[in-house]
């Protein structure tokens, strides 16, 4: 029995136990819709700290920043440490900060604190969640293209296979559902992550000299050097973190955790390990330059697990790349589901009971999900899909945030729920949202922030709220 009856049976044999796992936590979901979206803010920190992990090392770190090692090398960590390293800056500042609330979403929490204005939310909700729909897009791009590498199989089967799992596990169980088997995925995924990059590296001896030495003699030394300019490098890591800022799925997190030291411990550990192991992602892919310098970029990690190594480490390789894929694209799914039903749905509409919000958050992880597949069907890289998102919304929502937190009515005052305490306007916040997105998707990341701040300030001087609480337009 081949590599390719293995592959099929591994992720039917996994896509049952994720499936049957979902509906052990189906009963406590149903409880209300804050139990579906933020577990009823009830997680502790072995369990936030493993949905983190397994959140974040999605198979965008370990496939598609291989890739980008392949193609560009070092200079692809920039980029790497702006987005990982923000998951650091976001424990240390936000998290804490995060968790003393209950809140669903970023976007409710920035209307409830700051602007008190339904289309402003809207629009942040369509931006958060236009990361959260790339995300998921992406891991289901690596998944088609891997499977097809490892079986032979046309990867639009196995995005259409791998996504109906994670749609029916994350619509049935909602946050308890993710978080549960994310506490196996993650471990699992940790444990085969450090075996695999032991195996990776022990091809050019477990130095960064042998390896630059390497590179020269297949004429691609510049994979080992950092070229790019200091705009270059500030615009990567900027674009980065200020895309994980905005990411829903880690504020959702915050909201649901037990205690704000929990949130912060749980986001603090999983951040390093996800530098770690990304920056090692990178590195592989320069690996394999040496080794067949004329590759397509997306095979690369495809071609050295099939090529240079064992059966049974492709198909450990496999199942970390699995698990690592299902488990960020139904933490994904689930926010931006939660994202879309709380945010642009609820505030427009005659209030329902509770349970008509749960059925249509489950109809929204259907419905997004098939958005999904359609998008990965479509886009050409997970990378740049990715970096598109992270420019719109944290060129946009993120500047407006800090803003809105920094800049106090009442210094001395804390943030409560249900007290807006900020001097940002209504058209202050609409018009920095929609500047700073439109120029950090034309011009650059750079100049949409600089232009949003500016913007939000200047416009909340000349057009403030016209009382003290903000107005619901």
């Amino acid at each position: 029995m081949g590599l390719a009856f293995w592959t099929w049976t591994v992720t039917i044999t996994l896509s049952i136990v994720f499936i049957g796992m979902s509906f052990l936590f189906k009963k406590k979901a149903d409880t209300s819709f804050a139990h579906y979206a933020i577990a009823g803010g009830t997680l502790p920190f072995f369990l936030l700290l493993f949905t983190d992990i397994a959140t974040i090392m999605g198979v965008g770190n370990f496939v598609g920043h291989s890739s980008k090692g392949y193609e560009i090398g070092i200079a692809n960590v920039p980029f790497v440490i702006g987005e990982q390293g923000a998951k650091i800056l976001f424990a240390l500042i936000f998290a804490g900060f995060a968790a003393k609330f209950t809140y669903n979403t970023l976007a409710e929490m920035m209307d409830d604190l700051i602007i008190r204005d339904r289309y402003s939310r809207s629009l942040i909700a369509i931006l958060t969640s236009s990361i959260m729909i790339a995300w998921v897009s992406g891991q289901a791009m690596g998944m088609g293209a891997l499977f097809s590498a490892f079986t032979g199989a046309d990867p639009l089967l196995m995005i259409l296979v791998f996504s109906a799992v994670f749609i029916i596990y994350t619509a049935v169980g909602g946050m308890y559902s993710v978080v549960w088997t994310d506490l196996i995925q993650g471990g699992i995924l940790i444990a085969i992550a450090v075996w695999f990059y032991i195996q990776v590296f022990d091809k050019v001896d477990f130095s960064y000299s042998t390896l630059k030495g390497g590179l020269e003699n297949v004429g691609a030394i510049e994979l080992a050097q950092m070229n790019l300019s200091a705009v270059e490098v500030i615009s990567l890591f900027v674009t980065g973190t200020l895309g994980i800022l905005a990411a829903q799925v880690y504020w959702q997190r915050c909201f649901a955790s037990k205690n704000p030291k929990a949130a912060s411990r749980a986001m603090l550990i999983s951040g390093v390990v996800a530098i770690i192991f990304t920056i090692f992602a990178t590195i592989a892919g320069m690996v394999v330059k040496l080794q067949n310098p004329n590759l397509a970029a997306d095979e690369a990690i495809s071609w050295l697990i099939l090529e240079e190594m064992t059966q049974l480490a492709a198909l450990a390789f496999f199942i970390m790349i699995f698990l690592a894929a299902i488990s960020s694209a139904s933490s994904l799914l689930h926010s931006a589901a939660v994202v879309i039903v709380n945010d642009l749905v609820i505030p427009n509409m005659k209030p329902k009971e509770d349970s008509y919000y749960l059925r249509l958050t489950r109809i929204g992880v259907i419905v997004i999900g098939a958005f999904t597949i359609g998008t990965a069907i479509w886009a050409d890289s997970i990378i740049d899909l990715f970096s598109m998102a992270y420019s719109m919304a944290g060129g946009g929502v993120v500047p407006v945030l800090i803003v809105g937190l920094l800049w106090k009515k009442r210094k001395g005052q804390e943030f409560t729920m249900g007290t807006s305490n900020s001097q940002v306007s209504v058209w202050g916040a609409r018009i920095g949202i929609i500047a700073g997105s439109i120029v950090s998707l034309t011009i650059g990341i750079l100049w949409g922030v600089i232009i949003s701040v500016l913007l939000t300030m200047i416009t909340s001087k000349i057009m403030p709220n016209s009382s003290e609480t903000s107005v619901e337009a």
